[in-house]
């Protein structure tokens, strides 16, 4: 379970979304700041595809304006975009 892990390493609030736990790269670190939740985009979109958003386009655009659009102060999530060799 996310929560766990999260604990585990030492992070005991940070913002999360419901359902998307399988699309977690990782934690985010960095000097100064609190460690944010960061997400796999690719595997954000694919989810939303799966569960009701009709093509790439709905999903992307649902994931632009809801996700990565959605400021909940420092400890937003945020997303990883993977890049090719």
């Amino acid at each position: 379970m996310l929560a766990d892990q999260l604990l585990d390493i030492g992070i005991e609030d940070a913002l999360v979304m419901d359902g998307f736990d399988d699309c977690v790269a990782g934690v985010l670190e960095r000097f100064g700041m609190d460690r944010i939740v960061i997400y796999d985009k690719a595997k954000v979109i694919e989810k939303l595809i799966e569960n009701g958003c009709d093509d790439y386009e709905g999903a992307n655009e649902f994931y632009e304006f809801n996700q990565l659009g959605g400021w909940h102060g420092d400890k937003t999530p945020g997303f990883l975009i993977q890049v090719s060799d």
